[in-house]
Parts: C-alpha cells; structure tokens; sequence
C-alpha cells in the first residue's frame, strides 16, 4: 500500500480502505517569497508535485475512488466537469495506469488556450470526451454512457465531479493531518490562515475535518471559483460529516466531531464573469509567482492566490498565511503521457472547439 497516510498512523483501523498508493506523501511545504510580501508571512504546500503521473489535489481524491473503483473490478469510470476539467484529466491518466477506460461528460466553459490543452490532453490521455450544452443536458449523457457500459459488462463507476464524495475527501482528511505533522516537526510555523480554492469544495470540506482532527487551530478559507453549482457553506458542513461518519464506520475510535457551517469561510469576490472567466488579478498573481518558480492555472491556483495577496495588501489577512498549491506541476509532454493516443480530436469536439471564441489568456 505504499507509504501509510497520516490519517491512518493515528487511526490504524482505517488501513482497511482500499486505496490506491498515487500520492508521494509528505508533499513538501516552503516560503514563499513574493515582491512585496514580508519575510515569513507566506508559505506554500507543494500539491503540485503529489504524483509523478498527474499532480495536483486530485490524486488525493482519486487514491480512495479508484482503490474502491479497482476493489469492485470496474473497467470504466464515468465522470463529469468543465471542458478544461482538471479532474477529468487526472482521473484518466491515473485510471490508465491501472487499466481502467474513463468518460468524461463535459460542460461548457470560456475556451481558453489553457482549457484546448486539457481537452487535448484528455484525448491523449484515451479518454472517451462528451461534450453536452449544460449541467441539465449532462445529466441523461451520464446516464447513457452509464447503461452502454454497463450492457458491454465493464462494471462502470460514477466518480462525482471533481472526486468530492464521503470517499473521495478523505484524502484530504489526511492532507491535513499531514499538514500538522509538518508543523510538529518544525518544518512550517502553524498557519494562521490557508487558503484553498473551492470547485466542488471536496478539498475545503475534507481539509477542514482533518485539521479538527489532527487538532489545527488553522482557519481554512475557500476562495470560490465556480458559478456553476458553487458549494454553499451548509453543503460543506454536510459533505464534512458524511466523510467522518464513512471514516467511523472504519474506526469508531474517531471522535464524533460537529463540523458546523461557521467552520467554512468562503469568498467569490476573485470569480469574475464565472467559471473559467479569465481576470486581471489572477493573472498577476500568476505572474508574481512564477519568479518563485510555481506555474499556476487561470481557473483555480491564480485566482486562490490572488485573494491571498489582496487580504495580505489590505491588511485583513491573519499570518502565516499557507497557500496550498492545487494545479499540477508534471510536464505531460516529457512525462509517462509521452506516449499516449495520438491523432485529432473528434470532429464533434473539434467543430465544438473551433465554434467557441478564443480567449487571450494562457
């Protein structure tokens, strides 16, 4: 099973869940240091290198869902997201690499060179690509690819947008209880604040569980970057116990916390025109960080650390302050996806991608 996770060095009863051992843990955490940013005040989490195949937080996710998806023989796993989805390309990469088909219905969202170079990435990476019109329209495609693979006997998995589930978080639960050891040994002063971006809002919930756990006194703050379905506060706090009462199932030996809606701090304000949108602040975000030798996304990392920059040129950010960095870092042109599916994409996609005005951002 690889290296033990945190959660389950406290918990040995929860050695049980199947998972699949992707994430390379502890992943390292370091200064910060940006133009204009006091000495010690900002840190980052280096989530981008958690897996050779694929990095970023969605391998955290996706070692449970597919553990349980390879437990149960499934040979295709269905799920859903953007047209640049994130998680749809670190599901098919890492389903590949354990023999598994993967779908992706997608939805639309502002075509950006960053969002052609995912779609392309997907096709590399043989996933099967849907596109549909809406959140609505992608409801009866699931639904379809659902029933044609199972007909075809590949045991099909549905793996919720992003991997946020009761499941699928509690690789968060764990990256906090990783946070914490780092803490203890001195590698990083206890944040005051870290902030996460918030999609499906799995990596908020299940970080804010792990640090009650592991016993943070960390405020976790989720800045949104969804227009589309965006967690509230509430469906957090529930998505929170859900993954503890899965995890006591396990180990009754877990305290049997309330994790309340106040838990959650949440703020849109770096949204823009919506999912997908590019702006202004996140690009200089991106640009600030890129001395510092992190590459960042349009869609989530540029626009989290452009809220953390603001508070702290404001005054009202809380420090330490940790950003924990979600976007992955692996090259895919020089890496193991070197070598994967070649060739055009569909037409139905490509007549999609060429229908869509182009963006200038990156």
């Amino acid at each position: 099973m690889g290296v033990p996770l945190p959660l389950v060095d406290r918990f040995p009863a929860l050695a049980a869940l199947p998972r699949l051992p992707f994430v390379e843990v502890p992943t390292p955490v370091e200064p910060l240091r940006l133009a204009g940013v006091p000495e010690g005040a900002l840190w980052v989490k280096r989530d981008d290198v958690s897996c050779p195949i694929y990095g970023g937080n969605k391998p955290r996710k996706l070692e449970f869902v597919l553990g349980a998806a390879a437990a149960s023989r499934s040979r295709r796993l269905v799920t859903t997201g953007g047209l640049g989805t994130h998680h749809g390309l670190a599901t098919a990469l890492l389903a590949r690499s354990q023999g598994m088909a993967t779908t992706i219905v997608l939805v639309p969202q502002p075509v950006t060179g960053h969002v052609r170079r995912q779609i392309e990435a997907m096709w590399a990476a043989g996933a099967e690509l849907v596109p549909a019109r809406g959140v609505a329209s992608a409801v009866p495609r699931v639904l379809r690819v659902l029933a044609r693979s199972a007909l075809r006997g590949e045991r099909p998995r549905l793996v919720p947008t992003g991997g946020t589930s009761a499941l699928g978080d509690i690789g968060f639960v764990s990256a906090a209880c990783e946070l914490a050891d780092q803490v203890e040994a001195g590698a990083l002063p206890e944040p005051r604040e870290v902030y996460v971006p918030v999609g499906s809002g799995g990596t908020l919930s299940g970080l804010v569980l792990g640090a009650r756990l592991a016993g943070l006194r960390t405020r976790f703050v989720g800045v949104v970057v969804t227009d589309i379905l965006p967690p509230s506060p509430a469906r957090l706090a529930r998505l929170a116990a859900a993954t503890l009462r899965r995890l006591r199932r396990h180990a009754p030996s877990l305290p049997a916390l309330r994790i309340a809606p106040e838990d959650f701090t949440l703020t849109s304000r770096q949204l823009g025109a919506g999912y997908g949108a590019p702006t202004e602040a996140a690009a200089a975000a991106a640009s600030a960080a890129r001395p510092a030798g992190l590459r960042l996304e349009p869609v989530y990392t540029s626009k989290c650390l452009a809220e953390a920059l603001q508070r702290l040129r404001e005054g009202s950010a809380e420090t330490p302050l940790l950003f924990w960095h979600t976007y992955s870092s692996v090259d895919l042109a020089r890496g193991a996806a070197a070598a994967l599916r070649p060739g055009p994409l569909p037409a139905a996609l490509q007549r999609l991608l060429d229908r869509a005005p182009r963006e200038d951002a990156p």
